[in-house]
């Protein structure tokens, strides 16, 4: 197992506390509370608030401290964008590497997305959605674009098992798994470009980042 340090395990917590909705925009961080609840010292509670601030996902206020950064409808379509070429790009350069046991994999992944969808099981929506896209990016030989990219996908990641389902959820989700059904075309013909193409333009079009509720 990695190793992670009290600063990581903060980190990861706090990024925990935004994605289930129970730090929300605006909202100040506790430091306080954080070094009672999870019995550390203030110096890896300000070590993560620090780098979390340096990511986007805080801000910290001259005489407030730190708070839950809010997006406003440009920066979410601007980072939708970014994130749209960098997921693409990892998509197409994992393309060639992928496995028939990782295509498999993937299709276990959808089928478990949509039976998720079926039952209202959300929890098991958000494992299995991340499940799908690791597969590919586990692969994708530039671990340095990975890592960059699921930084600035910690701005959108809302973990629907916290926070319940919301009107046309549904069929949101469905749309979105059918693209992951189209990439998993686009995967085993080894259409890279056109890949990519998809990823950028339709999966992370920017028009998707209007409907997210910052």
């Amino acid at each position: 197992m990695e190793y992670l340090s009290l600063k990581d395990h903060v980190y990861n917590y706090i990024v925990e506390q935004i994605n289930s909705g129970k730090l929300i925009a605006g909202k100040k961080v506790n430091e306080n509370n954080l070094c009672e609840s999870l019995n550390v010292s203030r110096t890896p509670v300000r070590e993560a608030l620090i780098q979390l601030a340096s990511e986007g996902l805080l801000e910290n206020v001259p005489r407030k401290g730190f708070v839950i950064k809010n997006l406003t409808k440009q920066e979410a379509k601007e980072t939708y964008f970014i994130i749209g070429a960098l997921d693409g790009l990892a998509a197409s350069l994992a393309a060639p590497l992928l496995s028939e046991k990782d295509m498999k994999e993937m299709e276990f992944y959808i089928q478990s997305i949509d039976l998720a969808i079926n039952t209202e099981n959300y929890r098991m929506y958000d494992k299995m959605q991340d499940a799908f896209h690791h597969v590919y990016l586990s692969i994708c030989p530039n671990k340095s674009l990975v890592e960059l990219l699921l930084q600035l996908k910690k701005k959108f990641m809302i973990n629907l098992g916290e926070i319940g389902p919301k009107d046309g959820l549904k069929e949101k989700l469905y749309q979105t798994n059918n693209e992951h059904r189209k990439m998993m075309e686009l995967f085993a013909s080894n259409d890279s470009a056109e890949l990519e193409r998809f990823m950028k333009e339709v999966h992370w079009n920017i028009h998707k980042a209007e409907q997210i509720p910052l």
